[in-house]
């Protein structure tokens, strides 16, 4: 499977269409004052959901390369330093590198409270999904796999579980499409992206890869989960050591 790696692929905030990829709707509600933009000083960007005042999830893979990230709110253009970032123990590059599952979750401790116009989202419960069960996705990356279109304006799509979710990987697609055609899903810029259960605010996973409809290289097809099943209570227990506690 040729997957869009979205933080070691990204492009340049600067454009000006849509978000998520197949003309996705604007975010709106909890999904769209949730979510910040993770950008490197090479202006590379990922998706990030605020947790916290100060403290922000986002995929591993988007900070593990160990360059100083910010983090920008798209409703004020504020940017805000990152003071701490803490990959989980598990998480392995080779092996995101080639697209096995691994623990693709980071928080990262800001160093000033983000602006009162985002609304922190809470932590679903864990358990495992089911097939069929819709999850709503919302994000700043393109909405087509190898331009700058829609970068940095936040989207949302409601996708649908398919194929065998487990504790390490769930797959989401469109459900008008199928993985047949290009529809809905994440892509460049994508990356660290909540999944919320449903239309709530809570947060049950991160974005971590895409594809193209036939599992192809690109965007439109499938969009790969990782779970906070098993990582649930890392995030809480680091949250607190980042003086962020979110409760049990």
């Amino acid at each position: 499977m040729r997957r869009v790696l979205a933080a070691l692929a990204c492009l340049a905030i600067g454009s000006s269409a849509h978000g998520l990829t197949g003309n996705a709707p604007p975010a709106s509600g909890a999904a769209a004052r949730a979510i910040v933009m993770v950008v490197d000083p090479r202006g590379d960007l990922c998706t990030g959901t605020a947790l916290a005042r100060e403290l922000v999830l986002t995929a591993a893979h988007c900070v593990a390369a160990g360059r100083d990230v910010e983090v920008k709110t798209f409703q004020t253009g504020q940017t805000i330093a990152v003071r701490g970032v803490a990959l989980h123990p598990r998480f392995d590059r080779a092996s995101y590198a080639a697209s096995r599952a691994t623990a693709d979750v980071a928080l990262l401790k800001l160093a000033a409270p983000l602006s009162g116009l985002v609304m922190p989202a809470k932590l679903a419960p864990a358990r495992r999904v089911a097939v069929g069960e819709t999850l709503t996705v919302a994000g700043f990356g393109v909405t087509a796999a190898g331009t700058a279109r829609g970068l940095g304006i936040p989207r949302m799509a409601t996708l649908a579980v398919t194929g065998n979710p487990g504790s390490l990987q769930i797959r989401l697609y469109d459900l008008a499409t199928r993985n047949q055609r290009i529809g809905l899903g994440a892509c460049t810029g994508d990356s660290g992206s909540p999944v919320f259960e449903g239309q709530s605010d809570a947060v049950i996973g991160v974005v971590s890869w895409s594809t193209a409809p036939g599992d192809t290289e690109g965007c439109g097809g499938l969009t790969g989960v990782t779970p906070l099943l098993l990582y649930r209570s890392w995030i809480v227990d680091t949250a607190r050591k980042f003086n962020s506690p979110l409760g049990p």
